[in-house]
């Protein structure tokens, strides 16, 4: 059976990676808005209720407008937005954020599709606060850079239109952004961590970190122990992207964390790095913000929605 899929938004960034990742799919059709229509409401409340899923790429205004314009009990929707990550009336698609999470996402008839930062973090931190490792009081710091893609369709433009673009460009130093309760809701933190993003001269791909005071913990873990949390963690979802590099306790002396690494794939690699004698550590995660971290995640939770390979049309 053919599954009619549309994406409301495809000629973004994330709406035309979506598009290219099923343009091979032959269980697929995925219908298209007429470019002169793309403001018409009533078409596109046509192509939103014809559809078996809807893929929402809009602002968190326009998303919910799509929403209200389904009025069938059939159409799933997986919505790119933050209008929706913390409603409890929505699943979170992050599959691998617990076992059990993709059957959630598989039954789920409305889907948040997760930010690329928060991913980062999570991945990191949830393991960690479930295994009681981490308290969720923690003052949690987190860093990290993402390429330019992740601005949308005007930062893309400002870089590549630009003579000499910013090779490192934080922004957000208000500490007032849209990201921080969805990462505090997931990580399962009791205060919104200290995050500062940074813009790399480079489109696409992320690497994050979360520096963690050891001494501060209840019972001070090792790296290894951190380490085989994660592994743990990880190795008990199913299909699970998310992957732990090995621990080698020598191996922080020289890194190269390449953002850029897992471009063009679903995967999302944790590196522990941890001075035991210092008591100090920090989780790394490095994959592609326009893939895990926004378009291959929305196409693995189309997937289990369907009920087809959740790994189809997605390089690991």
């Amino acid at each position: 059976m053919v599954a009619k899929i549309f994406i409301d938004g495809e000629a973004g960034t994330t709406g035309l990676q979506i598009r290219e990742r099923l343009a091979a799919r032959r269980d697929l059709e995925v219908l298209s808005i007429d470019p002169e229509k793309r403001k018409d409401q009533s078409e596109r409340q046509r192509l939103l209720n014809a559809a078996e899923v809807a893929i929402l790429c809009l602002p968190d205004d326009a998303a919910k407008e799509s929403v209200a314009l389904i009025t069938n009990e059939t159409t799933r929707v997986i919505d790119a937005s933050t209008a929706f990550r913390v409603d409890p009336n929505w699943t979170y698609g992050f599959a691998e954020i617990e076992p059990g999470q993709g059957e959630k996402i598989a039954q789920a008839r409305f889907v948040s599709n997760p930010g690329c930062w928060p991913q980062g973090l999570i991945a990191a931190l949830r393991p960690l606060v479930e295994a009681r490792l981490v308290p969720g009081d923690y003052p949690v710091n987190y860093h990290g850079i993402s390429g330019y893609s992740g601005g949308g369709k005007q930062m893309i433009a400002e870089y590549e239109g630009a003579a000499s673009a910013s090779q490192y460009m934080p922004y957000a130093l208000t500490f007032v952004h849209k990201h921080l309760p969805e990462m505090a809701l997931y990580a399962k933190l009791n205060r919104s961590p200290l995050f500062e993003p940074v813009v790399g001269n480079f489109a696409q791909g992320m690497a994050t970190s979360v520096p963690l005071h050891l001494d501060m913990m209840a019972e001070i873990p090792t790296g290894k122990d951190l380490h085989a949390a994660l592994s743990d963690y990880y190795a008990a979802v199913p299909d699970s992207f998310v992957q732990v590099a090995p621990y080698d306790p020598s191996a922080g002396k020289s890194v190269g964390l390449d953002p850029q690494v897992h471009n063009g794939t679903n995967t999302l690699t944790l590196h522990v790095f941890a001075n035991d004698d210092r008591q100090q550590a920090v989780i790394a995660a490095v994959y592609d913000n326009l893939g895990k971290g926004a378009s291959g995640a929305a196409v693995q939770n189309l997937n289990l929605m369907l009920g087809v390979n959740a790994r189809e049309s997605l390089a690991a």
